[in-house]
Protein backbone atom coordinates (compact mmCIF):
# COMPACT_ATOMS: atom_id res chain seq x y z
CA UNK A 1 0.00 0.00 0.00
CA UNK A 2 2.72 2.09 0.69
CA UNK A 3 4.50 1.47 -2.64
CA UNK A 4 0.91 2.80 -3.69
CA UNK A 5 1.59 6.16 -2.26
CA UNK A 6 4.72 6.95 -2.81
CA UNK A 7 3.71 6.08 -7.11
CA UNK A 8 0.85 8.50 -6.39
CA UNK A 9 2.91 11.01 -4.46
CA UNK A 10 5.79 11.34 -7.56
CA UNK A 11 3.18 11.29 -10.39
CA UNK A 12 1.03 13.66 -8.50
CA UNK A 13 3.84 16.29 -8.33
CA UNK A 14 5.29 15.71 -12.08
CA UNK A 15 1.59 16.37 -13.30
CA UNK A 16 0.88 19.41 -11.04
CA UNK A 17 3.98 20.89 -12.57
CA UNK A 18 3.03 20.61 -15.86
CA UNK A 19 -0.33 21.70 -15.44
CA UNK A 20 0.79 24.46 -13.67
CA UNK A 21 2.86 25.49 -16.26
CA UNK A 22 -0.02 25.02 -18.92
CA UNK A 23 -2.32 27.31 -16.62
CA UNK A 24 0.90 30.08 -16.23
CA UNK A 25 0.92 30.14 -19.93
CA UNK A 26 -2.40 30.29 -20.22
CA UNK A 27 -2.62 32.97 -17.87
CA UNK A 28 -0.02 34.99 -19.43
CA UNK A 29 -1.76 34.71 -23.00
CA UNK A 30 -5.04 35.85 -21.40
CA UNK A 31 -3.25 38.83 -19.79
CA UNK A 32 -1.47 40.12 -22.39
CA UNK A 33 -4.30 39.86 -25.30
CA UNK A 34 -6.04 41.66 -22.78
CA UNK A 35 -9.11 38.98 -22.94
CA UNK A 36 -11.06 38.12 -19.77
CA UNK A 37 -10.57 34.75 -17.98
CA UNK A 38 -12.91 32.18 -19.32
CA UNK A 39 -15.28 29.61 -17.20
CA UNK A 40 -12.44 26.68 -18.39
CA UNK A 41 -9.13 28.32 -17.15
CA UNK A 42 -11.38 29.12 -13.93
CA UNK A 43 -12.58 25.71 -13.31
CA UNK A 44 -8.97 24.27 -14.43
CA UNK A 45 -7.33 26.77 -11.63
CA UNK A 46 -9.72 25.08 -9.08
CA UNK A 47 -9.08 21.31 -10.09
CA UNK A 48 -5.13 22.18 -9.66
CA UNK A 49 -5.54 23.37 -6.44
CA UNK A 50 -7.62 20.23 -5.45
CA UNK A 51 -5.62 18.21 -6.45
CA UNK A 52 -2.88 20.01 -4.79
CA UNK A 53 -4.66 18.95 -1.74
CA UNK A 54 -4.96 15.39 -2.16
CA UNK A 55 -1.52 15.66 -3.65
CA UNK A 56 -1.05 16.51 0.29
CA UNK A 57 -3.26 13.71 1.84
CA UNK A 58 -0.98 11.14 -0.43
CA UNK A 59 2.06 12.99 1.41
CA UNK A 60 0.55 13.16 4.62
CA UNK A 61 -0.38 9.52 4.32
CA UNK A 62 3.57 8.29 3.61
CA UNK A 63 4.08 10.81 6.86
CA UNK A 64 2.16 8.73 8.74
CA UNK A 65 3.46 5.18 7.21
CA UNK A 66 7.07 6.59 8.40
CA UNK A 67 8.24 7.98 4.67
CA UNK A 68 9.46 11.12 5.87
CA UNK A 69 10.74 13.52 3.47
CA UNK A 70 14.22 13.88 3.14
CA UNK A 71 14.08 17.55 4.40
CA UNK A 72 10.97 19.16 6.48
CA UNK A 73 11.00 22.39 4.01
CA UNK A 74 9.46 19.53 1.19
CA UNK A 75 6.29 19.95 3.51
CA UNK A 76 6.76 23.27 3.86
CA UNK A 77 6.48 23.79 -0.27
CA UNK A 78 3.23 21.39 0.14
CA UNK A 79 1.82 23.55 2.71
CA UNK A 80 2.22 26.57 1.03
CA UNK A 81 0.58 25.20 -2.49
CA UNK A 82 -2.43 24.69 -0.39
CA UNK A 83 -3.01 27.76 0.96
CA UNK A 84 -1.83 29.79 -1.63
CA UNK A 85 -3.78 28.72 -4.61
CA UNK A 86 -7.36 29.10 -3.24
CA UNK A 87 -5.81 32.55 -1.51
CA UNK A 88 -5.24 33.98 -4.52
CA UNK A 89 -8.59 32.59 -6.27
CA UNK A 90 -10.31 34.55 -3.76
CA UNK A 91 -7.88 37.82 -3.82
CA UNK A 92 -8.24 37.30 -7.91
CA UNK A 93 -12.41 37.73 -7.36
CA UNK A 94 -13.82 41.24 -8.51
CA UNK A 95 -11.46 43.95 -10.32
CA UNK A 96 -10.67 44.52 -14.04
CA UNK A 97 -10.50 41.56 -15.78
CA UNK A 98 -6.74 41.65 -16.52
CA UNK A 99 -6.46 41.40 -12.98
CA UNK A 100 -7.80 38.10 -12.74
CA UNK A 101 -5.75 36.88 -15.61
CA UNK A 102 -2.54 38.17 -14.10
CA UNK A 103 -3.18 37.36 -10.56
CA UNK A 104 -4.33 33.42 -11.39
CA UNK A 105 -1.74 32.90 -14.13
CA UNK A 106 0.93 34.44 -12.17
CA UNK A 107 -0.03 32.20 -9.08
CA UNK A 108 -0.30 29.43 -11.42
CA UNK A 109 3.79 30.13 -12.45
CA UNK A 110 4.34 30.75 -8.62
CA UNK A 111 3.08 27.25 -7.28
CA UNK A 112 4.87 25.70 -10.28
CA UNK A 113 7.90 27.05 -8.91
CA UNK A 114 6.96 26.02 -5.70
CA UNK A 115 6.14 22.36 -6.72
CA UNK A 116 9.53 21.53 -8.34
CA UNK A 117 11.03 23.06 -5.17
CA UNK A 118 9.41 20.38 -3.47
CA UNK A 119 10.53 17.70 -5.78
CA UNK A 120 14.04 19.24 -5.18
CA UNK A 121 14.46 18.87 -1.76
CA UNK A 122 12.85 15.18 -1.58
Amino acid sequence: MTDAFVFLHRFGATALVAFAVLLGLWGAYGYFRNAQVSGGFRSSYLIMAGLTAVQGLFGLALLVTGHAPTRLLHVVYGIFAVIFLPGAYLWAQGGSKRREAVILGGAAWIVAIAFLRGISTG
